[in-house]
């Protein structure tokens, strides 16, 4: 089969055993190198994509998507729904009231974010119900001033359900001050674990309870929740959808409460593949040592092909050819090893724990008790082209050495 003088030369040149050895050593540590850093990067990052997957799910979970609140309390907050359910990005939409305050215990106290729900609706936009370890939420009724807590809140206070807590209320007044304290007495009817900071900052009451409170008449409530189908449309959606209600209404959603929290993990994941992209290219540019000992070791046959006609292009594609082929071999070997690692980290983690009888992740400390991987082909595409990339150019500079000498001064001592 006809093939190119320098792909025929180059491929002969990767086979053929040296007379050096140390320069095949040279050659296949590059290539092991190049293969342990691809396969490092794709585990690192379907690891780090686990990790967002599960904290987007849990903690977006449970933050409202987006909420249509009313310059005025909602005296028919299920109208707003309705609108709301009509746009085909909206799953569902349920009553919701936000307060900020303190919990005191025995003369412990925490800073709170109490939300108002309706235990009937609430499922339909948000995780809780799947998180209650104590308690029902059904257990919230309207007058009763029952409050869910979070796992954290119920560890750090050391109560569980039945115990009660008081509430600590910043108000407006004519007071001096400005400012006059509320207290409300609420009976713990449940605990919520969703594995993040929420256990330790975020209460539940009845939306019926959240208007007292807030001083409203009965049947009204501050807001609509609205669960999304796309998370990254809530800004277009919310504004749209307060426009169409018109001047009465305002939009929030996600991104302004916890957006930070997640560009910050987004750049902590380019960070880091960054710095594993840095071990791929030392691996890399081990390719560049490879190859000058292989045009100092091959300087005779490069003379002769050039007294034979060889140009110096054909010269350099047959080392970049070289360079290449163990560049291609250390990434392919990479990427199927790391895509292998990446789809078997979890069980890979869990076996350790059961032979070491110790638990990597323990549910006491860390949010999670396991190690999430979600492997993108999208990263391991990028991967493997920059893998490639940085081969490539690593044969270029010895290439063309190769490129450049001249055959009788390479013939003057044979």
């Amino acid at each position: 089969m006809f093939r190119p003088l320098s792909i025929f030369i180059g491929s002969r040149y990767t086979r053929a055993k040296r007379r050096n050895h140390y320069i095949s050593f040279i050659s296949l540590t590059s290539m092991i190198g190049l293969a342990l850093g691809v396969l490092a990067m794709i585990v690192v990052l379907s690891v780090m994509n686990g990790f967002q997957k599960e904290m987007s799910a849990r903690i977006l979970g449970m933050v409202p998507h987006a909420t249509l609140v009313g310059v005025q309390p909602l005296d028919d907050w299920r109208a707003v729904a309705s609108k709301a359910e009509a746009n085909p990005q909206v799953l569902a939409a349920a009553p919701f009231s936000e307060l900020e305050g303190m919990l005191s215990y025995k003369g412990a106290m925490q800073s709170v974010q109490i939300n108002g729900v309706d235990p009937q609706e609430e499922p339909k936009v948000s995780i809780i119900g799947e998180h209650i370890v104590q308690g029902r939420l059904d257990d919230l009724k309207p007058g009763g001033f029952g409050v869910v807590i979070g796992e954290i809140t119920a560890r750090r206070f050391r109560i569980n359900v039945g115990d009660k807590l008081t509430l600590i209320i910043p108000e407006a007044s004519s007071a001096p001050g400005g400012i006059t304290p509320r207290m409300q007495r609420l009976n713990v009817v449940g605990v919520f674990k969703v594995g993040a900071e929420l256990d330790g900052n975020l209460a539940l009451i009845h939306v019926a309870d959240a208007a007292a409170m807030q001083r409203m008449q009965p049947g009204q409530v501050q807001s609509v929740r609205l669960a999304l189908k796309d998370l990254y449309q809530a800004p277009q959606v919310a504004a749209a959808l307060a426009g169409q209600l018109g001047q009465g209404y305002r939009a929030s959603d996600w991104t302004q409460t916890q957006g930070s929290l997640f560009s910050a993990m987004k750049m902590e994941k380019t960070m880091i593949g960054l710095l594993l992209l840095l071990i791929v290219a030392v691996a890399a540019f081990n390719i560049i040592a490879t190859l000058i000992m292989v045009v100092a070791d091959k300087g005779g046959d490069i003379a002769i092909l050039r007294t034979l006609g060889a140009t110096p292009g054909q010269i350099m594609a047959t080392f970049v050819v070289q360079g290449s082929i163990i560049g291609v071999i250390g990434t392919s070997i990479g990427v199927v090893l790391g895509v292998i690692a990446a789809l078997n980290v979890s069980s890979l983690v869990g076996w350790l724990e059961r032979i070491s009888g110790q638990h990597i992740f323990s549910s006491d400390v860390y949010f999670i008790s396991n190690l999430p991987s979600e492997l993108q082909g999208a990263d391991v595409l990028l991967i493997a082209v920059a893998a490639l990339s940085l081969s490539f150019l690593a044969t270029l500079y010895p290439s063309w050495r190769a490129a450049q000498i001249q055959p009788a001064e390479a013939l003057r001592y044979e």
